[in-house]
């Protein structure tokens, strides 16, 4: 099984693993819109975001940046929401694709390589929140 976002395996040039951020409720303290006291309030639960985490490889410069270029491409605004499965068939739907970055160096060898983090985002509509 390969991975894959809105259809495209963008990731599978190399190993890549997925994980999910931190889940649960944002918590604003009182002292942050000025009120004074150990006052917390719950905004709500936080946006789900995943990130994929690998080394995208190539046999040669020109190749691996066809594959960045292809991952760049993605990142559109406004952002379009698609599903995004990790290499297990587990799917995350209605997920933007918000941040790409590369490690500072281009590892090089029998093929060339880089590492990167992927981070998608399923955002919720503040209209929605009425």
């Amino acid at each position: 099984m390969t991975s894959s976002y809105k259809g495209l395996d963008l990731f599978g040039s190399g190993p890549h693993r997925f994980s999910q951020g931190r889940q649960g409720e944002v918590l604003v303290n009182g002292s942050v819109i000025g009120l004074y006291g150990p006052q917390t309030f719950a905004q709500g639960l936080r946006e789900l975001e995943v990130f994929v985490r690998g080394r995208l490889v190539a046999p040669d410069e020109q190749t691996l940046w066809q594959i960045r270029d292809a991952i760049v491409a993605q990142l559109i605004h406004p952002p379009a929401p698609g599903t995004l499965i990790d290499l297990h068939g587990r799917s995350w739907e209605d997920m933007s694709f918000i941040e790409f970055a590369e490690q500072d160096r281009t590892d090089r060898g029998r093929v060339l390589s880089i590492g990167y983090v992927a981070i998608f985002r399923r955002m919720i509509d503040p209209f929605l929140q009425i």
